[in-house]
């Protein structure tokens, strides 16, 4: 899966993506490029645009709706964190 959560300028991206991070921290992330997320049956790839006030967000996992709903539910995690910024 492909997707994007579009942000506003003010927000601080790499904040989100540090919280991000710390919500798995019981999980394998590489922070390296962005966020990676290896969980036990699937990972999640954040990427902040350097153009754009936009998190990427890439996801995969068994089958095409698994992928869609994991990032799904990571779009929801980072619209919280960027209401509470």
């Amino acid at each position: 899966s492909k997707e994007k959560i579009s942000l506003t300028p003010t927000l601080d991206v790499d904040a989100i993506l540090q919280k991000m991070s710390a919500l798995y921290a019981d999980e394998q992330v590489n922070t390296v490029d962005g966020v990676k997320i290896d969980l036990k049956e699937a990972w999640v790839h954040l990427r902040k645009s350097n153009t754009e006030p936009i998190i990427r967000i890439y996801t995969e996992a068994k089958s095409p709706e698994e992928s869609q709903r994991l990032a799904q539910e990571v779009m929801q995690k980072i619209g919280g964190i960027s209401q509470a910024l």
